[in-house]
């Protein structure tokens, strides 16, 4: 078993407060059982692309404020009003074909709640996958999802593994949580 000391090297000489560390130790990796913070995740990855991860991280609170707490309903329904409020929105990314990805998903995960019961369902019911699988499987059903936000939606949420070296504390924690992670 890994020591306290122990962490993944690209976090280990980060201070506790600096927000990767904070998000490493407390959300990477780990599952979400609730469809709305799933698609919380897809949005902040959907939006991480191109930019750094500290940009995302030091905006996740704007992004819950400005997508109505991730609610999958009501950014659904979003209308041409509310891709004009993101738009403008200094506090978020705004780019025109991320945002109107997130809705088109949002859409689309309405449809899939339909269908299997939940977001969550539809992804246990495709689990486990390898990452090619999956990045097909995304790429098919969603809009502005390649293999890098595919993939790192999926080792976020615990569906892949890779968030964590085998040595990291962390690593340790989330096994033991997450059954998932015993059958990919």
């Amino acid at each position: 078993m890994a020591n306290e000391t122990t962490y993944c090297n690209y976090i280990k000489n980060l201070d506790k407060n600096n927000v990767h560390k904070i998000y490493h130790d407390t959300q990477y990796g780990y599952t979400l059982d609730s469809d709305n913070e799933l698609f919380g995740r897809l949005i902040l990855e959907i939006n991480q692309a191109g930019l750094s991860w500290n940009t995302i991280l030091n905006k996740q609170d704007n992004f819950r404020k400005a997508y109505s707490n991730y609610s999958i309903k009501t950014i659904a329904n979003y209308d041409d009003k509310a891709r004009t409020r993101l738009l403008n929105d200094t506090g978020i990314i705004r780019n025109r074909l991320k945002i109107n990805a997130v809705i088109y998903n949002a859409q689309i995960i309405i449809q899939i709640q339909k269908k299997f019961g939940s977001f969550q369902s539809w992804l246990d019911n495709n689990h486990p996958k390898t990452r090619d699988e999956w990045v097909k499987l995304f790429k098919k059903t969603f809009k502005f999802t390649g293999g890098e936000i595919t993939n790192e939606f999926l080792m976020s949420t615990g569906y892949l593994k890779g968030a964590h070296q085998k040595n990291c504390i962390i690593y340790e924690k989330i096994l033991k949580e997450n059954p998932k992670w015993n059958t990919n």
